[in-house]
């Protein structure tokens, strides 16, 4: 069967610049996650999902792989499912013998990402139609005609909607039930919360690899915006915010600092922090409530025995 790839993002290097110029300006200077992944952070990433203390991934995967026929009766077979930051496909991959989707539409910033894991995936899986498509989805979720409109299944696992502010994690919820349609739903892994100690540790590991990610962003900005970050003028810092019910990652200053790019620049003072990401912990009630609030019912729930983590197939209401 023939593959498709369809990039619909194109990179506005000037946009990009005046974001982040914007953000350092700020009066609490900050920077989008987003610009955390270049090559080397998103190989960091990965390997930070390897660690024996940064729990969603391997739990994640506990509750897919021990409820997965739960989780193949509530879906059905024969959907279209469209991955969402589908990265290497692996996630979608192990569902497909259980699920079997008429169509896969693994959907992420750039094809370039995608061709060698979707070509590798459709020679295993030749009756699977699939269709790989580039494209910022955080803002919009318009689907190109290529994608079938009958029973679309969106896949969001990995805790991602942790990273969206509670209010911006129920619009993109509301854009998905749009794009859904009549008969569509949505699996999706959401983190909860714990004890304050193992979300720290997650986001603080012990050698270090967390701390490398989030200073690496700073060599990204150099490349982006020309600035002159020193990534030894800074260290990482992760933080419980109670009033938020998140995780902050920061860069602390350690002395004062002037930031110098073409058109600007920025002093920032010892101790003073750049923030680079949240991760929002839900209760379970909190986040079916979102859901719900979306225009989705008929919620299916599974968790892991501690109720770290929640796995839940959602459908249209």
């Amino acid at each position: 069967m023939q593959t498709g790839f369809i990039q619909l993002y194109r990179p506005d290097a000037e946009a990009s610049r005046t974001e982040i110029g914007a953000g350092l300006l700020a009066p609490r200077p900050h920077v989008s996650p987003k610009y955390l992944y270049d090559e080397l952070g998103s190989k960091l990433f990965s390997a930070i999902c390897a660690l024996p203390e940064y729990y969603p991934t391997r739990i994640e995967a506990s509750i897919m792989s021990e409820q997965l026929q739960a989780i193949g009766r509530s879906i059905g077979k024969g959907t279209t499912m469209i991955d969402l930051g589908a990265g290497n496909c692996e996630k979608a991959a192990r569902l497909f013998n259980t699920l079997q989707p008429a169509q896969y539409v693994p959907v992420d910033i750039s094809i370039a990402y995608l061709r060698d894991a979707v070509e590798c995936l459709q020679h295993r899986h030749p009756q699977i139609k699939m269709t790989a498509i580039g494209m910022d989805f955080s803002t919009a979720l318009q689907l190109p005609n290529e994608v079938r409109a009958e029973r679309r299944l969106f896949f969001y696992p990995g805790s991602s909607i942790g990273n969206f502010t509670p209010d911006a994690a129920a619009a993109f919820l509301g854009r998905i039930r749009e794009a859904c349609g009549r008969d569509g739903g949505l699996l999706i892994g959401v983190d909860l919360m714990k004890d304050v100690e193992t979300l720290l540790n997650a986001y603080d590991d012990e050698i270090g690899l967390t701390a490398a990610f989030n200073l690496n962003l700073l060599s990204h900005l150099n490349c982006l915006l020309k600035t002159d970050f020193n990534p030894r003028d800074w260290r990482h810092r992760a933080r419980f915010n109670p009033d938020r019910c998140c995780i902050e990652m920061h860069l602390e200053a350690r002395h004062n600092v002037i930031v110098r790019w073409p058109n600007g620049e920025r002093l920032i003072r010892q101790g003073q922090f750049i923030h680079t990401e949240s991760s929002y912990k839900y209760t379970r009630e909190r986040f079916l409530a979102l859901l719900e609030h979306a225009g989705f019912d008929a919620v299916n729930v599974w968790t892991d025995p501690r109720e770290w983590f929640m796995v839940c197939h959602a459908r249209v209401a």
